[in-house]
C-alpha cells in the first residue's frame, strides 16, 4: 500500500491545553486509509514566526491559526500560503481578522436572520490619526445619543464592533449608564444593541461539518458557563441554532468558530458568530473537551485524506437569491441555507468517511480521558492557569466532570 504523508501546523499564542491533546490523539491515531489504496500518515508541528519569502513553499499541508486574529506577521504568512501555495487553513485568513462582528451583522441581516436592532456609532474620543480634525469639522455630522437609545429601547447593550471575550460590553439599562459606558469606549468603535430577554443562551462550537450546541450561563465564572444539560433545546429551535452556526461558517468561508444564540418562545435570536479564536480550552470547556479535540482530529484528518480544496471566493449570490424569494418563508430559506452550509462542508461525504476510515477515534480518545496521561494534563493545565490554593479544588472538578463524560461515553459504547 502506497503511504502519503501529511505535515499539520498549529499557529499558537499562549494555549497548551488543547494543543497537547491535539497532538496525543493525532499520534495515537496511526495511518488512515484513503481512497485508491493510499495510507495516509500525519505529523503535527507548531509553527515558530520568522521572516519568510514569498516566493517559498511551505511545508503544511493544514494550518489550525490560534494566532493571527492579532498577531499580523502570521497573519500575512497564512494570507501567503492560501493564495500561492493552497495550504489548507481552516478559517480564511481574508474574511476573519480581528474578530469583526460587523460584518457577520450585516450578511446576516441581508439574510434575514433575527439579529437585534443594531446601531454602529462613532468613536468618542478622535482616532490618532493627524488628518482626523480636519475630516471630523467638515463631514462627521452631531448626533444624539440619547435618541438613537431611545430609538432602539431599553435594556441594550453597548459592545465594541470588533470585540472578543466580553471587551468592552455594558448592559445599559437608562441615560446615566449609556453616557458612562459611551465615555470609556474611548477610541473603541461601539455597536448598540437592543438586549432580548431571553429564555435560553446557546453556545455551539463549530468545526468543519460538526456543531455541538451547550448551554452557556453567561453570568457564571468560566469554568461554570458551559452547562452539561441534553436537552435544554426543543427540536424545532434547536435545528436552528444548528443551521445559523452553520450558515455563518458557510457563507464566510470559516470551518472553527463559535456561534451564541438567544432563544426565546421558540424564537432564535443570533448575537455574536464570529470568534477567530473560539474557546477550547480545558478548563472551560470540561465535558466537552474530548468532542472538541475529536472534531478538530476528525475534520482535519478528513481535509487532508480526501484532499478537499481551500475556497477562497465566497459566492455570495447563491444565498442572496434565497434571502430575496419573496415567495420563501423564513423556514423555507432556513431550510436553504442549510442545504447550501452541508454541501460547502461536504457534510454526507464527511460522516461517511468519519464511519469508514475513522471508527476507531472515539475508542481511542476514550481510552486517553480516562487514563493517566490525560489526568496529567488536566493537573498540569490547572497548575498553569489557578493560583496555587485552588489547584485542589478545580482539579476535583474537572475530574468530576471529565469522568462524567467517560461513563456516558462507556453508557453508549455499551448500548451500541
Amino acid at each position: 500500500m502506497t503511504e502519503e504523508r501529511h505535515l499539520i501546523g498549529l499557529l499558537l499564542g499562549t494555549e497548551e491545553d488543547w494543543p497537547a491533546a491535539f497532538e496525543t490523539i493525532l499520534g495515537r491515531l496511526g495511518p488512515v486509509p484513503g481512497p485508491g489504496g493510499l495510507r495516509h500518515e500525519f505529523d503535527c508541528e507548531r509553527i515558530t514566526i520568522e521572516p519568510f519569502w514569498l516566493s517559498y513553499r511551505p511545508r503544511f499541508d493544514l494550518v489550525i491559526d490560534r494566532l493571527a486574529y492579532w498577531y499580523y506577521a502570521p497573519r500575512e504568512w497564512l494570507k501567503k500560503v492560501a493564495l500561492m501555495d493552497r495550504v489548507y487553513l481552516l478559517n480564511s485568513p481574508f474574511t476573519f481578522q480581528a474578530m469583526e462582528k460587523h460584518a457577520a451583522y450585516c450578511a446576516m441581516m441581508r439574510l434575514g436572520l433575527k439579529v437585534p436592532e443594531t446601531v454602529l456609532v462613532p468613536y468618542k474620543n478622535p482616532v490618532d490619526n493627524v488628518r482626523y480634525a480636519y475630516t471630523a469639522a467638515k463631514y462627521n455630522r452631531p448626533f444624539d445619543l440619547d435618541a438613537i437609545a431611545e430609538q432602539i429601547g431599553y435594556p441594550l447593550y453597548m459592545k465594541p464592533y470588533d470585540g472578543g471575550a466580553w471587551r468592552g460590553v455594558s448592559r445599559i439599562g437608562n441615560p446615566a449608564q449609556l453616557h458612562e459606558a459611551y465615555d470609556q469606549s474611548g477610541e473603541m468603535l461601539m455597536h448598540l444593541q437592543k438586549a432580548v430577554d431571553y429564555d435560553v443562551f446557546a453556545r455551539s462550537l463549530s468545526i468543519g461539518a460538526e456543531t455541538m450546541v451547550m448551554r452557556f450561563q453567561p453570568d457564571q465564572p468560566m469554568h461554570l458557563r458551559y452547562a452539561v444539560d441534553h436537552s435544554f433545546l426543543a427540536a424545532e429551535p434547536g435545528a436552528e441554532v444548528v443551521t445559523i452556526g452553520k450558515l455563518v461558517n458557510a457563507f464566510f468561508r470559516w470551518e472553527f468558530n463559535s456561534c451564541e444564540t438567544l432563544v426565546t418562545g421558540g424564537e432564535v435570536y443570533p448575537i455574536d458568530y464570529a470568534n477567530a479564536c473560539p474557546d477550547v480550552a480545558l478548563t472551560s470547556l470540561h465535558y466537552y473537551f474530548p468532542w472538541a479535540i475529536k472534531a478538530l482530529v476528525r475534520w482535519s484528518v478528513f481535509a487532508l485524506v480526501t484532499g478537499r480544496k481551500p475556497r477562497l471566493d465566497l459566492d455570495t449570490a447563491q444565498y442572496f437569491e434565497i434571502a430575496d424569494d419573496p415567495g420563501a418563508t423564513y423556514p423555507q430559506k432556513l431550510a436553504a441555507y442549510r442545504e447550501l452550509a452541508d454541501r460547502y462542508f461536504d457534510t454526507e461525504r464527511y460522516q461517511a468517511f468519519c464511519a469508514e476510515s475513522l471508527s476507531r477515534l472515539d475508542e481511542i480518545v476514550l481510552e486517553w480521558v480516562a487514563g493517566p496521561d490525560f489526568d496529567r494534563l488536566l493537573v498540569d493545565t490547572v497548575r498553569s492557569v489557578y493560583p496555587a490554593h485552588e489547584h485542589d479544588a478545580f482539579v476535583a472538578h474537572l475530574r468530576g466532570l471529565l469522568g462524567m463524560w467517560v461513563s456516558d461515553e462507556n453508557a453508549k459504547a455499551a448500548a451500541a
